[in-house]
């Protein structure tokens, strides 16, 4: 099993454990539980989304999915966006909790912060070495969206 891997986004580190698989369109971590492919967000999502307030689904369990098809939407310190499929298949399951309460998102990215499990085929997804590479060849665009300079060349 590879290492935990550490992303530095500034001074802060995003752990990237080097057991999951990782989908990098929308940042979201992957993990094998009982025949399902349980989803979360990375640590990286977490700290650019910060504080997550409000999580709502427009899709319900047992519903087929193509990749980023439009499945929810989510409210954070930092914005309102639409969430997206990681992978297509089948929506199995919501992590109900999360409805009531989305700060355990900020809190146990990794653990009971899980969104949904799914049914699906997850060899499109990257392992830990590929998403890490990913985010580094990303930081500087991602940096230039975070201050509000993605049309400037400064």
């Amino acid at each position: 099993m590879p290492d935990t891997m550490t992303f530095l986004m500034g001074k802060f580190p995003a752990e990237l454990p080097g057991d999951l698989l990782y989908a990098a369109q929308n940042h979201m971590w992957c993990r094998s539980v009982n025949g399902r492919l349980r989803f979360g967000f990375t640590a990286y999502a977490v700290r650019l989304m910060q504080d997550v307030y409000f999580l709502d689904w427009v899709i319900s369990a047992g519903d087929a999915v193509t990749q980023l098809q439009q499945i929810g939407h989510i409210e954070t310190s930092k914005a309102v966006a639409d969430l997206f499929a990681p992978l297509a298949g089948t929506l199995v399951a919501f992590n109900q909790e999360l409805l009531q309460d989305p700060s355990t998102i900020n809190v146990d990215k990794y653990g009971n912060g899980w969104l949904f499990d799914m049914a699906g085929d997850s060899r499109a997804l990257l392992d830990v070495n590929q998403y890490h590479q990913y985010l580094a060849d990303n930081w500087e665009k991602t940096q230039r969206l975070i201050k509000g300079k993605i049309n400037t060349e400064d």
